[in-house]
């Protein structure tokens, strides 16, 4: 018999949700539905920084009136660094992890002294730095207190794959392929903790995904890139690959896409303003029979 279908939403509560929220939920939603499979909810608060209770609560809040049902308990990731912490172990056991010391503003500096300014898909590319330096100096830096970040070496983890290229599986546009090259020149060494967040988005949402069972993936296209880096940690921990399906983004008049930092409306703000479930459903492009009935 074929493995039941389980998708599931994954907000972080640094605001209210809007429009193109609720879309990602129904979307997960319906196709956990039409499958007969399961729909979870998982709350992504690592960043210490930004995330409130209050939007904790907001988010049960807003996708139950708008209909959504999903299974308990649900898995907050502020619960869980403990989870993230013996991933990390493991990488570190390994050879893979080293600190990192270099603010922002240095990695600038340096890049700027160099000419060049090598961009991948989440920006400009660490130039390894850190990756230079001998134990002792990494040991006696960190005993003295110094803030640092913990780098994936990319470049000793993919010496650790013993067949190339990976792949994953995307609905929307097919097999995709992941090599080496892809990950060095689209990544480099990649932050996976930080002071401020004990475990990054990268690390967490694959981690978690496998510890839940998720067979599918939907998500938005703006983290397709990101699906390239995970496959790779999937291959290190010997997690299961799921499924992908990269959705379109919800976009404003003015073709922006709907995002916290721009003030998109919030459902709650729609709420307000007399509009019913149905017709969110409706603006959000999705059939509110399909979901309410």
């Amino acid at each position: 018999m074929p493995s039941p279908v389980v998708t599931r939403c994954a907000p972080s509560p640094t605001g209210y949700l809007h429009l193109g929220h609720a879309y990602a939920a129904g979307i997960a939603f319906l196709r956990a539905r039409q499958a007969s499979g399961r729909f979870l909810l998982r709350i992504e608060d690592i960043d210490l920084t930004r995330c409130r209770p209050e939007f904790t609560n907001a988010i049960f809040e807003d996708l139950a009136w708008l209909g959504l049902t999903w299974e308990q308990p649900v898995r907050r990731q502020s619960e869980h660094f403990v989870d993230y912490r013996q991933a990390l172990d493991a990488l570190h056991e390994q050879g893979l992890l080293y600190p990192c010391f270099c603010t922002r503003k240095q990695i600038a500096a340096e890049i700027a002294a160099a000419g060049q300014a090598p961009h991948g898909f989440e920006g400009v590319v660490y130039p390894g730095t850190c990756r230079q330096l001998d134990h002792a100096e990494r040991i006696d830096r960190m005993a003295g207190g110094e803030a640092y970040a913990l780098r994936l070496n990319t470049a000793a983890a993919c010496a650790r794959i013993p067949a190339w290229p990976l792949h994953w599986h995307d609905e929307m546009i097919g097999e995709q392929a992941v090599t080496p090259d892809l990950l060095l020149q689209g990544f480099g060494d990649v932050v996976l903790a930080r002071k401020e967040t004990p475990a990054s988005y990268h690390l967490c949402v694959t981690h978690d995904d496998a510890l839940q069972g998720i067979t599918l993936v939907t998500r938005g296209n703006d983290l397709f890139p990101a699906t390239h880096l995970h496959r790779l940690l999937q291959a290190l921990f010997g997690w299961p690959v799921p499924v992908y399906a990269h959705h379109h983004l919800l976009t404003d008049d003015s073709g922006e896409r709907l995002a916290k930092r721009k003030n998109a409306p919030s459902l709650r703000d729609l709420r307000d303003r007399g509009l019913n479930p149905s017709a969110v459903w409706q603006m959000a492009g999705l059939d509110p029979s399909r979901i309410l009935g």
